[in-house]
């Protein structure tokens, strides 16, 4: 079975099973675990923030950053096609007690101008603008990367007013693969950032919270009362260390075989994809001019031996990783030709 349904299907490597198994066993939620603090310790120093903290997932990674951030008060502003919008379960009004706001974007860039005009203070009569949200890379614009100049634009804005800015860095080493550069030169536009080492990076579990000392020891409360506390966690640590000596190199690779999926879709089709668009490890597939609906077209794949994930209306987004080399995709190819032109 060839999966492109996510990264997130990758299988740790041998040497982060073996790390695994050398793993310490401390409480990280009393004493601390010397394996999470050294992958803490080295997520702060790949981000350049001052400390990072250890989270099952990167749902909550962001969750904590809101609440860290706002203390439950204010507006989030965020481009409309957000991940946390789309994805997470309004977790954001439901469980940080937040407003959000969303400002029209292009490929995941929210229109500055809207951005200006909508920001704002606290005063007695409204309740302000609490966070500003960027997501680099950004799932549904096909894991289009947010230039640096774009960046910095937002976070001087936001500055500019008094407003945090936090990263939704789910792939944020995808991104400074993209740009080549570096995670620490990305995050340097944000006042907190998070990604996750359980996607492209191969690691089974966790995303990381980065940011100042002070922010990170106030995120390690609100993790606590959303139940993200972890007790012997250093195995899976261990694995997320490995990820980021190891992993990140090879990023650009998943990137390639993105590129040569979109561009063999594009033959079979025009209108399902530019690979002009394709910047990293995501192909969103416009299929509205097949004859089968989305999810009767993924269901045809499967029975092909290829697994793809079906989005909202007439789309699959299919996701490279490492487990998927140049002879998977011309398989997945030549099942998506078959289901395409079939009646």
């Amino acid at each position: 079975m060839i999966d492109l349904r996510s990264d997130t299907i990758t299988q740790p490597t041998e040497a982060m099973l073996a790390a695994m198994q050398e793993a310490t066993y401390g409480d990280d939620s009393r004493d601390g675990d010397p394996t999470v603090q050294k992958l803490e310790a080295l997520a702060a120093e790949k981000t350049g923030k001052e400390a990072g903290a250890y989270m099952p997932s990167g749902t909550m990674t962001n969750l904590v950053a809101m609440l860290t951030h706002t203390q439950r008060g204010g507006e989030v502003l965020l481009e409309e096609g957000s991940h946390t919008l789309s994805s997470e379960l309004g977790g954001m009004a439901a469980l940080a007690g937040l407003f959000y706001r969303t400002i029209p974007g292009t490929r995941g860039r929210m229109d500055l101008n809207v951005l200006r005009e909508k920001i704002k203070r606290t005063h007695r009569n409204q309740m302000g603008t609490g966070l500003v949200w960027m997501e680099n890379t950004h799932n549904l614009a096909s894991g289009a990367v947010l230039p640096l100049a774009y960046m910095a634009d937002v976070h001087k804005l936001a500055r500019d007013h008094g407003v945090p800015v936090h990263v939704d860095g789910a792939r944020l080493f995808n991104a400074a693969a993209a740009l080549n550069t570096t995670a620490k030169e990305v995050s340097q536009h944000c006042d907190s950032v998070c990604f996750c080492v359980s996607k492209g990076l191969s690691a089974p579990v966790g995303s990381v919270l980065c940011g100042s000392e002070e922010f990170i020891e106030k995120a390690r409360a609100f993790r606590r009362m959303v139940g993200g506390n972890l007790r012997q966690a250093g195995p899976l640590a261990a694995a997320g260390i490995v990820a980021l000596e190891n992993m990140v190199a090879r990023l650009p690779e998943d990137h390639r075989t993105a590129k040569r999926l979109a561009v063999g879709l594009h033959k079979i089709d025009s209108s399902i994809v530019d690979p002009a668009l394709i910047e990293t490890n995501l192909v969103r597939a416009n299929v509205r001019a097949c004859k089968h609906p989305a999810a009767d077209l993924s269901k045809m794949l499967a029975q092909k031996g290829v697994r793809v994930a079906p989005g909202a209306g007439p789309e699959l987004r299919f996701v490279t990783h490492r487990h998927i080399g140049d002879a998977e995709v011309d398989q997945a190819l030549v099942a998506f030709a078959e289901a395409w032109q079939s009646k």
